[in-house]
């Protein structure tokens, strides 16, 4: 896992990360395990105006890229505006828990092997009025989970969708949280109001110890809440709501997500009212049923898995399957 720090607007970020790149001879075009069809591009073409009307800022980052990496923008936008909607991706497990002795945000990120070496974990501090957050994800500029200055995690599960439509996809949500957004409340509040590309699961948390999931669909969003005896949320890679539910697919390979969601609840069920941390990595690390116990001989696994502790302001990450590598703590951003 690639480790970098931001600072500047964002057009100076991405300039300077595209240029450092180039310097070193590594252009993000050459690395990517996929096509950059003519359904991308005209897909990101649909897409453009909406970026341009609710997040701007992400465009100037990445023509910032696309100036330090001397390459044509809509060949990036049609990579990034077209992630988790063509083809989308399905894999991790996500879950919160907020008790009283802690509040806690947990992700294993599981994807191919093969392109591990290029996930990214990331601090990003701007010069604008964008919050500072840490995150991580397995391409560039958008996220798959984080949390910000504020304290608030996010992490997502992405969904098979029957259909897309232009919008703002998954991990370009999750960073527009991460940088807009202090609470749960104000996550609810702007993904009713944004256009939505793909489907997925937002699992969000904040310090104040409210937790929702966020199941999403082409314009449709169902909260489901935690209670005083469930005081817990989790999401894997199927709708769970009965809203939701008939839209999952039962013909793709989504990585066992419902044993893995079934691993979650059966155990938050449980013991979510008074698990702490050291539970939390038991749980990650599949010690209480079937979450990252994949064979990486098939060119699937964990390639990396993380806990927010938003009581104690504390990271916890291991950049490998949890099973095999410890969790270590993350000090470099202070929330």
């Amino acid at each position: 896992m690639y480790h970098g720090r931001f600072h500047g607007n964002h057009y100076e970020i991405g300039f300077r990360w595209g240029s450092r790149l180039a310097k070193h001879a590594n252009y993000i075009l050459n690395n990517i395990p996929f096509h950059i069809t003519e359904e991308r591009l005209r897909f990101a073409q649909y897409c453009l105006p909406i970026y341009q009307e609710f997040f701007p800022e992400i465009l100037d980052e990445i023509q910032g890229i696309a100036d330090g990496q001397s390459c044509d923008v809509k060949l990036l936008q049609g990579l990034l505006f077209s992630i988790y909607a063509i083809p989308p991706s399905c894999q991790c497990s996500c879950f919160a828990v907020s008790n009283e002795n802690t509040i806690l945000l947990g992700r294993n990120s599981d994807f191919l092997t093969a392109i591990e070496k290029n996930n990214l974990n990331v601090i990003y501090h701007f010069s604008t009025d964008s919050f500072s957050f840490t995150g991580n994800t397995t391409a560039f500029v958008q996220m798959e989970d984080g949390v910000n200055e504020k304290g608030l995690a996010v992490g997502l599960t992405s969904v098979y969708p029957p259909s897309i439509r232009p919008g703002i996809n998954a991990g370009l949500l999750l960073r527009f949280f991460l940088e807009k957004c202090s609470s749960v409340e104000e996550v609810i509040f702007h993904l009713d109001r944004l256009p939505v590309s793909s489907a997925q699961t937002f699992t969000v948390a904040d310090s104040f110890g409210n937790l929702v999931v966020l199941e999403s669909y082409c314009g449709q969003t169902v909260k489901i809440s935690p209670s005083g005896e469930r005081p817990y949320v989790c999401a894997t890679n199927r709708f769970h709501s009965s809203a939701l539910s008939a839209m999952n697919s039962e013909k793709i390979d989504d990585w066992q997500a419902e044993p893995r969601y079934q691993t979650l609840t059966r155990f938050l069920e449980a013991h979510a009212k008074e698990m702490g941390l050291e539970e939390a990595k038991r749980l990650l690390r599949g010690e209480y049923g079937f979450l990252c116990q994949y064979d990486r001989t098939t060119g699937k696994d964990t390639v990396w898995s993380v806990l927010y502790d938003l009581k104690q302001n504390r990271i916890y990450r291991t950049e490998k399957n949890p099973a095999r590598t410890p969790f270590k703590p993350d000090t470099r951003f202070p929330f």
